[in-house]
């Protein structure tokens, strides 16, 4: 035989020489769930390793992340005032506005901060929005929505996220930024989240299950591939800076597709219920942590995926998987 390509897998050295995808540290986003109070760092109980962080607890484990090279948060806000209207989401006072400004007077630039903007756990129903008579109403949810992410760049947050999916909160977002003198604050949309089950962990750290229903009415009918591709486009025309998959681990194809359809900088969010579903398995000795994890990271990257949001981050970083 003259084509032999195991030639090129006779050792790690080789291997890693001819790798066609790669890993780095700095594609990683790490979240956190912040909540009122002082002192507070609670384990969820569904997500393993994962905790509640009041504020001041919150700066210590950033800058611990820091030390180790994780200098890109995503942050939750957990246990704020809920209401029909879902106004507290926006208030001055709300606990991821107060995180913002105590991370930034802090860290400065040094650390790149991304918020979620979302209404499901500042509403007594749990929705991501405005509900009434059962059904959650768009524009109304994309007023509220725009405000929140203002109420974010005000506090200094570096780019706002918003996970809702409602029609037209991209443009109204971008909009409402720019018509403040926040231009240069970045948008990175949730273009194609599903309606799934590996949500559920999630659900549980951020207080924020609906109290009836479901929201297949406004996230994606996961047997549906040619509507991402239209959210992710429509995402892009509206303003847009960076698109994201959710979740990822099943949805390989469609990070792909995506990818190969935007010119747009990638996110795939490796979400509650594919972290806890590997910690589960990782405690019973059924698979190995570090394999499984670093062979999912390897597949996101694989399928397109230019950012990788995932609970896993600092393990990755600090104990040295990559």
């Amino acid at each position: 035989m003259i084509i032999r390509p195991r030639r090129l897998r006779k050792s790690a050295i080789v291997r890693d020489m001819v790798a066609e995808t790669r890993l780095s540290k700095d594609m990683f986003i790490y979240p956190y769930f912040v909540v009122s109070g002082t002192g507070v760092k609670h384990e969820i109980d569904a997500m393993p390793g994962i905790h509640h962080f009041s504020v001041d607890t919150l700066i210590r484990d950033a800058e611990a992340g820091l030390k180790v090279g994780i200098n890109k948060v995503l942050l939750f806000g957990v246990g704020e005032r809920k209401s029909e209207d879902a106004s507290s989401c926006y208030h001055s006072d709300s606990i991821v506005i107060q995180a913002i400004e105590a991370l930034k007077k802090e860290f400065s630039d040094d650390l790149f901060i991304a918020t979620d903007v979302c209404a499901c756990a500042y509403t007594t129903h749990g929705h991501c929005g405005i509900l009434r008579d059962g059904y959650v109403q768009n524009d109304e949810s994309v007023e509220v929505l725009a405000q929140m992410a203002l109420s974010h760049a005000k506090a200094g947050a570096d780019m706002v996220a918003p996970s809702d999916m409602m029609d037209g909160r991209v443009g109204a977002i971008r909009n409402q930024l720019d018509n403040n003198g926040f231009s240069t604050t970045g948008i990175m949309s949730y273009s194609v989240k599903f309606a799934s089950a590996y949500y559920g962990p999630f659900r549980e750290a951020a207080d924020s299950a609906p109290s009836s229903g479901d929201r297949k009415a406004y996230q994606m009918d996961f047997r549906n591939s040619s509507e991402a591709i239209r959210e992710a486009l429509l995402d892009e025309e509206e303003g847009a800076d960076i698109l994201m998959v959710k979740p990822a681990l099943a949805y390989l194809d469609l990070i792909k597709e995506v990818k190969n359809t935007s010119k747009l900088p990638l996110a795939a969010y490796n979400v509650s219920g594919e972290y806890s579903l590997v910690k589960a398995g990782a405690k019973a000795g059924w698979i190995n942590e570090e394999q499984i994890v670093v062979e999912n990271m390897y597949a996101f990257a694989r399928a397109g995926a230019d950012i990788i949001i995932t609970y896993h981050a600092r393990d990755l970083v600090e104990k040295n998987w990559i």
